[in-house]
């Protein structure tokens, strides 16, 4: 891997990214560069077609894609979608002859391994510098840009514990309880970005070592690995597994559907990472591709981020934090570098896979 990564370590505790705080006014189909000017918007046709890698969630990109076609009917948008992994990876297996126009929705940790083998294109979408500093690349014409910020969340079926007078678990030191021996589904790291993130979390959280040794323990509670971020939240909802590690957006809304279950952030902290856009380099770069990166950030798409996601890249009026998840967002997250958790992303892939991959599920 090449060295040009940045020294910065992402600390986004601060209160200026809590969904809400702020008063600031910022201006299909579906399958599983430079500083903007007014002159390049104006060059950038209202008709055309583009394809879009995403790895936000199937429900949540029709809602999100309305606006877009409402102001842009003649643009066909063909959505490539699957889990951050697995469209990590096919990214990257791309590189030489790229598909994709632009990246929508995936894990800012892929995208920095991406910009370390110059797979993206610099471009400023209008509206940029209403994006949190924290939310966005550093460079003077940033390579990506943050939408919103997703993290670990326990996902536990009350029924299936009471069941076996067991404690819910509030924490990840809670998870190596022997009395959860095979009660547990989780991402594989390797395919969702949420399994990546949580062993990240864990990580930083305890060193390497440490870390490994407790996932070792983890590893005899499991009893399966997904290929889904949202699978052991759906799991944990119809009882299939007692406890899931997941994330929470997924948790809240299989609660909201009425399934017996508590969304519990662990107290030492959530791991997380941000769902970000990017533009990917290729000989032809569509300028219908920036006008998608210009949308992506705008206002009508921020507001519909915020009806599943606490955490925000754009502080705007009448921004909420969504019913499930913690009254203080921010300070439950843990202290993470992004950048190290990119740097690590491959070894730390590698040496997962090698210990645990026994009990991933099979790949379809």
């Amino acid at each position: 891997m090449k060295t040009r990564w940045k020294s910065l370590t992402s600390m986004l505790l601060i209160t200026g990214l809590l969904a809400g705080c702020g008063t600031a006014k910022p201006e299909s189909t579906t399958q599983n560069s430079s500083q903007p000017s007014s002159e390049g918007t104006a060059a950038a046709s209202e008709s055309g077609e583009i394809t879009v890698y995403s790895a936000i969630e199937e429900e949540q990109i029709k809602t999100y894609l309305t606006s877009f076609k409402s102001q842009y009917p003649d643009i066909k948008v063909n959505i490539v979608r699957d889990s951050t992994g697995i469209m990590t990876a096919k990214l990257i297996a791309e590189k030489d002859n790229p598909q994709a126009d632009v990246i929508w929705g995936l894990a800012a940790t892929s995208l920095l391994v991406m910009d370390d083998q110059d797979m993206l294109e610099p471009y400023a979408p209008k509206g940029v510098d209403q994006v949190l500093p924290e939310f966005k690349d550093k460079s003077s014409v940033p390579k990506w840009v943050g939408i919103d910020i997703w993290e670990t969340a326990i996902i536990v079926n009350k029924v299936e514990m009471e069941k076996r007078h067991l404690a819910i678990p509030q924490s990840y030191e809670d998870l190596v309880k022997p009395e959860y021996k095979g009660l547990i589904a989780m991402p594989d790291p390797a395919s969702s970005g949420t399994g990546y993130l949580t062993v990240n979390a864990l990580i930083q959280l305890y060193g390497k070592d440490k870390a490994w040794s407790f996932m070792d323990k983890l590893h005899e509670n499991m009893m399966v690995y997904t290929h889904s971020g949202s699978k052991p939240a759906k799991m944990a909802a119809s009882g299939e597994v007692p406890i899931g590690i997941s994330y929470g957006y997924s948790g809240i809304q299989e609660q909201k559907k009425g399934s017996p279950i508590e969304v519990i952030f662990p107290t030492e902290g959530s791991g997380w990472d941000m769902e970000a856009n990017a533009l990917v380099k290729k000989k032809e770069m569509k300028p219908e591709a920036k006008l998608f990166l210009d949308w992506a950030i705008s206002a009508e798409p921020m507001k519909e981020y915020n009806k599943n996601y606490a955490i925000l890249s754009i502080k705007q009026e009448g921004t909420t934090i969504p019913d499930g998840y913690s009254k203080d967002p921010v300070s439950q997250l843990s202290k993470l570098d992004l950048y190290q958790a990119a740097r690590d992303r491959e070894s730390v892939l590698e040496e997962w896979t090698t210990k645990y991959a026994s009990k991933s599920e099979p790949k379809k």
